[in-house]
């Protein structure tokens, strides 16, 4: 699996969603197009809702993965 190194890093672990998801929107809103943020929640809710608003916003998930309850989304900023 080919390393990503993100441009930030937001822990949203303990926050129930909305929180995760509005922290996600605005951190991609104050990133440059092309770069990358890793988001580590452990809301159940909070990947669903990153990815139905990726589906909108153009932005791309590049990678999911798990860590126990913990799931890490890497995702890159396209527009």
């Amino acid at each position: 699996m080919t390393e990503i190194t993100p441009d930030a890093v937001l822990d949203v672990r303990n926050e129930a969603c909305p929180y995760p998801f509005i922290r996600t929107k605005w951190l991609m809103e104050q990133i440059a197009i092309g770069e990358v943020i890793k988001v580590v929640a452990n809301d159940p809710d909070a990947l669903e809702n990153i990815d139905a608003w990726t589906k909108r916003s153009g932005d791309r998930i590049l990678r999911i993965e798990y860590e126990g309850d913990t799931c890490i989304i890497y995702l890159k900023k396209k527009r």
